[in-house]
C-alpha cells in the first residue's frame, strides 16, 4: 500500500499542476511548452485520481480515517483531505475534457468508390490488434492460476499476477505515446512482440512467483505498444475521409481476441499445462513480425 500511496501522491501533484496550468503559464511563460505535454493526459490523470482516491477511501475506511484525526489531528486531516481532494480534483479534470459535440465524422460510407474501399489495411491491423488482445487478455486471466497451481504460490501471490501485468501495460502505454512519434511503427510493433514473447517465455519457465512477476512485467511492456500502434497505423494509412471506418473495422477484428484468448489458452492448459499455454502465447505474438511488414506494404500500395 505504501507504493500505491506514493504513486497517488505523485499523480495528485501532476493533477494540481494541470489544474493550475493557466496560472503557472501566466507567471512563467517558459513553462508553457512543458505544460502542453501534460494536457493530452488530463483525462487519464483525472480518472487515475478518482480510482486511487476511491481505493484508499474504501480500504482505509471512512470511520477509521475520522478516528485517526482524534489520535493524530494533523496527519489524520492530511490523509482524509488528500483522498477527498484527489477524488474531487480527478472528477473536475476528467469532466473538463468532456466533448460537447462527440460526433465522429467519417463513419458513413463515402460516395466515391475509390475512397469507400478500405483495402487490406484495417484487416491486417485488426489481425495485429487481435493477437495483442488475445495474448494479453489470456495471460491476465490465467496468470493467477499459473502462480498458484504451477508455481505453488499463495492466493495473495496469485492475485498479484494479473495486477502486475495490467499496471505495467497501463503505465507503459502512457509512457509509450512519446515513443510512437519517434520510432518507425512497424519496427516498434516488431520490437514489442519480441519483448512480450520473451516475457511470456519467462513466465512459462518460472520457478517461483518472483520470476513469473518479472515475466509479466516484461510481457506487459512489450504488449503495451502493439495494439495502440496498430490502431494508429489503421487510421494513418487510410484515406482522410475513411479513417474512422478503417479504425472501426480494425477494432471489430481486434476485439475478437478478448473472446478467443482466454478459452484457447484454457484448452491448451488443460491438455498440456499452463507452462505450454504461455509458450503458445509467445509463438502467437511472433506472428506480428510477419503482419507488421505486410501492413506497411499494404499502406504504401
Amino acid at each position: 500500500m505504501r507504493i500505491l500511496a506514493i504513486v497517488f501522491e505523485l499523480v495528485l501533484i501532476l493533477g494540481g499542476v494541470v489544474a493550475c496550468a493557466g496560472l503557472i503559464a501566466a507567471q512563467k511563460p517558459d513553462a508553457q511548452k512543458y505544460l502542453e505535454k501534460l494536457v493530452p493526459f488530463q483525462a487519464v490523470i483525472g480518472l487515475t485520481l478518482i480510482a486511487f482516491g476511491i481505493i484508499f477511501f474504501v480500504v482505509g475506511g471512512p470511520i477509521a480515517m475520522f478516528k485517526a484525526i482524534k489520535v493524530e489531528a494533523i496527519l489524520g486531516v492530511a490523509n482524509l483531505g488528500g483522498v477527498l481532494i484527489g477524488i474531487i480534483l480527478g472528477f473536475l479534470l476528467a469532466l473538463a475534457t468532456w466533448e460537447r459535440d462527440g460526433t465522429i465524422h467519417g463513419l458513413t460510407r463515402p460516395k466515391d468508390a475509390a475512397i469507400a474501399r478500405l483495402g487490406p489495411v484495417p484487416v491486417i491491423a485488426g489481425g495485429i490488434v487481435l493477437i495483442a488482445f488475445l495474448t494479453e487478455n489470456a495471460a491476465e486471466n490465467w496468470s493467477a492460476l499459473h502462480i498458484e497451481q504451477t508455481l505453488g504460490g499463495t492466493p495473495a501471490e496469485g492475485a498479484m499476477g494479473p495486477a502486475v501485468l495490467a499496471l505495467t501495460m497501463g503505465f507503459a502505454r502512457l509512457a509509450g505515446q512519446g515513443v510512437v512519434a519517434r520510432l518507425n511503427p512497424s519496427r516498434l510493433m516488431g520490437a514489442g512482440c519480441v519483448v512480450a514473447a520473451f516475457g511470456a517465455l519467462m513466465a512459462a519457465g518460472a520457478t517461483g512467483p518472483g520470476i513469473a512477476y518479472a515475466g509479466f512485467i516484461v510481457m506487459g511492456i512489450g504488449s503495451s505498444v502493439i495494439a495502440p500502434t496498430a490502431f494508429s497505423l489503421a487510421g494513418r494509412l487510410a484515406h482522410p475521409e475513411a479513417r474512422a471506418r478503417a479504425v472501426a473495422r480494425a477494432t471489430f477484428f481486434g476485439y475478437f481476441g478478448y473472446f478467443f484468448g482466454p478459452p484457447m489458452l484454457g484448452v491448451i492448459a488443460g491438455a498440456f499445462g499452463l507452462r505450454m499455454a504461455f509458450v503458445v502465447a509467445a509463438g502467437i505474438l511472433m506472428l506480428v513480425l510477419v503482419l507488421a511488414p505486410l501492413l506497411a506494404r499494404a499502406g504504401r500500395g
